[in-house]
């Protein structure tokens, strides 16, 4: 995928006048409200998994949804979901990582089960979208807006404060509680899938994509394990797609349907998915 410099540089950037009180304020929601506790509890309340409902139904509900911390694209979240597929499609990357540019973000699904408390609903969008970091240790400066991380009230605990924090040394990023997102959802509720056949590489895709702090920000390698440094390779690979194919022009969602059934199927199964 040919990208110049320039055009990456305009990608992620969280100063741009009218947009960047909304998503500043996001962040600032986001850094100061997900807390070790926070994500503890939203685990226990949203990964039931009672929710059945097909993988399609799911891709039309995000027709909806707009992600307020993205500084890219303002358009429904389908939209990016169909650009990131087409993009890996277009280089003839395998059928099953075309199928996760595809779904990565479907976790933001969460929404329709979400509320504005815990910042999981279309309104409040502070427990669903944005870059993630790890809860239960020091916030590093390479988070969006380190300014932030001050507010955060773990910052102030001392179980919570210092570089290792809960965690062990050279644990593994498996082992870590990351801030609540669409990413951890989708990855949980396509592990309990019965049916998903989606490689490793795909699922530690969908897993960290928004793991911005590490995977671009350097930041968390005294967790790290040789197991993380193919994740990091993968997330590499796979980030271009789901950063650099944002653009205005809007994928036929109904067109290209045809084309992905058929993976999904392959992949997924053809019953429906326990959200």
């Amino acid at each position: 995928m040919e990208i110049t410099t320039k055009e990456k540089a305009e990608f992620r950037n969280y100063e741009q006048g009218d947009i960047t009180a909304a998503v500043k304020e996001h962040y600032r929601k986001m850094r100061s409200r997900q807390t070790y506790e926070y994500v503890l509890r939203m685990k226990k309340k949203y990964l039931t998994f009672d929710h059945p409902m097909d993988l399609w139904e799911m891709m039309e509900r995000l027709n909806v949804l707009v992600d307020v911390s993205d500084p890219d694209l303002n358009l429904p979240n389908i939209i990016h979901l169909l650009q990131s597929a087409e993009g890996l499609r277009a280089e003839g990357r395998p059928d099953w990582m075309q199928l996760v540019g595809l779904i990565h973000d479907l976790g933001k699904a969460m929404y329709l089960f979400g509320s504005d408390e815990d910042g999981t609903s279309q309104a409040e969008q502070w427990g669903l979208v944005g870059d993630v970091f790890v809860v239960g240790c020091k916030l590093p400066d390479s988070c969006v807006y380190p300014e932030f991380n001050a507010l955060n009230p773990d910052m102030q605990d001392s179980r919570y404060n210092t570089e290792l924090g809960v965690y062990e040394a050279g644990c593994g990023l498996d082992n870590l509680h990351l801030a609540w997102g669409h990413d951890e959802y989708l990855y949980q509720v396509l592990t309990n899938h019965a049916d998903n056949k989606i490689p490793e590489a795909g699922m530690a895709m969908i897993r960290y994509h928004s793991f911005y702090p590490w995977h671009s920000g350097g930041s968390y390698r005294q967790f790290m394990t040789a197991k993380d440094e193919q994740y990091l390779e993968w997330i590499h690979d796979f980030n271009k797609y789901d950063l650099y194919t944002k653009s205005p022009v809007v994928p036929v969602y109904e067109e290209l349907k045809s084309y992905y059934m058929p993976i999904a199927e392959k992949y997924l199964g053809k019953g429906p998915i326990y959200w």
